[in-house]
């Protein structure tokens, strides 16, 4: 049963199951727990079947020589199947590894931190440094276990040895990397969602928290949108920034879209505090909403300019978004609001809705506006003239226990309180998606030339 759940679910599944009895349900232990599940069918298969296929003769002789049940599972069934269960937990370790790269949206640092990264950025270097350690990695735990068997038929100490050395090697690495994720609990953990806008953003409060604070910090990246959120409140992660059209309709599921911003905001800092021990540190100073966008000849040809021209023609059109989008409460306002009814609906990777809309294999996305791919592929953002889709200003959040530990760290934060313009923000998303930067470099320059100095009383 469990291994007919697909891996990602299975992971994400962890965070809100481990949540509920009150134990870590962010990083190693969702990931660790629901890989074991994931890997124990090949394994338990391949007992069963290598302690079905003995010849019976053999087990008749172990009962007339008078072993027990117990003895004669021990010294005679299971060495005699060693080798099909060998077999399946070579198999598992292969399978393991592999989903394993899919538990970075659940908070877990994997190889699969280089391969969502990558793919998001279009670092395609990063992506082909995760695939093939990943794949280094199965095929090297997949030999050992061929070593160890061949060890124990060829009755050789050596190779024995060898196989087990080496995988006490492996195993040390990687406790002493967990072990490390837990043991300075004085770092500041800054957690990101998974588009290039937040990798930036990531990158700027990590600069700003050490330059300012003089503080340790390690990045987070790539965490689901949810699963950041319940870090933040749990502790897992200290700081990130989220927006105010998410905290509104997806945590507060408030459906009414206020045209006061301040009053929006003061309410998501009410709620915030109140319900999860929240802090609003404060607005960045650009707004990153949701948006239908088109490639401009397209709409210049069906004579759309705006949200409710769209619906004029929508059944006949394929719409894309990401893998939220469509089960976001904004996505049923905007079906609500306008009657739109597209032919198709097609999630895809944030990354790849952009190249989608350029080639046609949509002809609708729902697009983040300061994306700088919207201009470098020449979409037009169509206008929401019932303002459906409620506003999202970037707010930075800040976790009960960083207020508690840090408060430098929070006032550091507000230097940047309306630091940043949507042109700007937009420059710095182009310069990753399209220009090839990394986002630390984009993030660091940015850093540098803005006028926002370090919180008085911290030296940078």
């Amino acid at each position: 049963m469990v291994q007919t759940i697909p891996s990602l679910a299975l992971l994400a599944l962890m965070v809100p199951i481990l949540g509920s009895i009150g134990v870590q349900s962010i990083g190693f232990l969702p990931a660790f727990v629901a890989l074991v599940l994931y890997s124990v069918l090949p394994v338990l298969r391949n007992t069963v079947t290598g302690l079905a296929s003995l010849p019976p003769a053999l087990i008749e002789a172990a009962r007339g020589v008078g072993m027990d049940p117990w003895q004669q599972l021990v010294r005679v069934e299971l060495p005699l199947a060693l080798p099909v269960i060998v077999a399946g937990i070579r198999t598992a370790s292969v399978w393991t590894v592999g989903a394993a790269t899919l538990a970075t949206p659940v908070g877990a640092d994997s190889l699969g931190n280089f391969i969502f990264g990558g793919l998001q950025t279009r670092n395609y270097h990063a992506v082909l440094v995760g695939c093939f350690g990943a794949a280094a990695l199965a095929l090297c735990l997949d030999g050992l276990g061929k070593l160890l068997l061949s060890g124990v038929e060829r009755r050789s100490r050596g190779l024995i040895a060898l196989a087990l050395v080496t995988f006490a090697g492996l195993l040390s690495y990687a406790a002493t990397a967990i072990a490390g994720e837990y043991k300075t609990r004085d770092v500041v953990v800054v957690g990101t969602k998974t588009f290039t806008e937040q990798y930036i953003l990531g990158e700027l409060l990590s600069d700003r928290i050490h330059r300012a604070a003089g503080l340790p910090v390690r990045l987070k990246s790539s965490l689901g949108s949810s699963v950041v959120f319940d870090a933040l409140v749990a502790g897992s992660v200290d700081v990130y920034v989220d927006y105010s059209g998410t905290i509104w309709a997806t945590l507060m599921k408030r459906s009414d879209v206020p045209r006061d911003r301040d009053r929006m905001l003061k309410a998501i800092e009410s709620y915030l505090a109140t319900e999860h021990g929240v802090t609003l540190v404060g607005q960045l100073g650009f707004e990153n909403s949701y948006a239908l966008a088109m490639r401009r000849d397209r709409a210049e040809d069906l004579g759309v300019r705006r949200i409710g021209d769209l619906a004029r023609v929508a059944s006949s059109l394929a719409v894309g978004g990401d893998y939220e989008f469509f089960g976001r409460p904004e996505w049923l306002a905007l079906r609500h609001s306008y009657g739109l009814q597209f032919e198709r609906q097609r999630s895809m990777d944030p990354s790849l809705m952009y190249q989608a809309a350029a080639d046609g294999s949509v002809d609708v996305i729902g697009a983040f506006s300061t994306d700088g791919r919207i201009v470098a592929h020449d979409l037009v953002v169509l206008e929401d003239e019932r303002g459906a889709i409620p506003r999202y200003d970037a707010i930075v959040l800040a976790g009960q226990s960083l207020r508690l530990r840090h408060p430098e760290v929070l006032e550091a934060l507000r230097a940047l309180d309306g630091s940043i313009t949507a042109a700007q923000m937009r420059k710095m998303n182009l310069g990753v998606d399209v220009h090839g930067r990394m986002p630390a470099d984009v993030a660091r320059d940015f850093a540098r030339s803005s006028d926002a100095p370090p919180a008085e009383g911290h030296a940078p």
